[in-house]
């Protein structure tokens, strides 16, 4: 399935969800923001929420620091 990451297209490669994503990329958990077709999610909403063809996610990194 082909969806678009941080505005490019991707393949899922067997992700389902937005937890699998996050895996598939082994991102730190703690590390990120995803954002799913404009909808800012929660981490404990990330393996409810399906992934469909054509979906929009951003991944946005967060850096501490002065």
């Amino acid at each position: 399935m082909r969806i678009f990451l941080n505005g490019e297209e991707a393949e899922t490669q067997g992700a389902g969800n937005v937890a699998d994503l996050v895996d598939r990329y082994q991102m730190p958990p703690q590390a990120v923001l995803i954002e799913h077709n404009g909808v800012a999610l929660h981490r404990r909403e990330w393996g409810q929420r399906t992934l469909a063809e054509g979906d929009r996610i951003e991944i946005i990194r967060v850096v501490a620091g002065g």
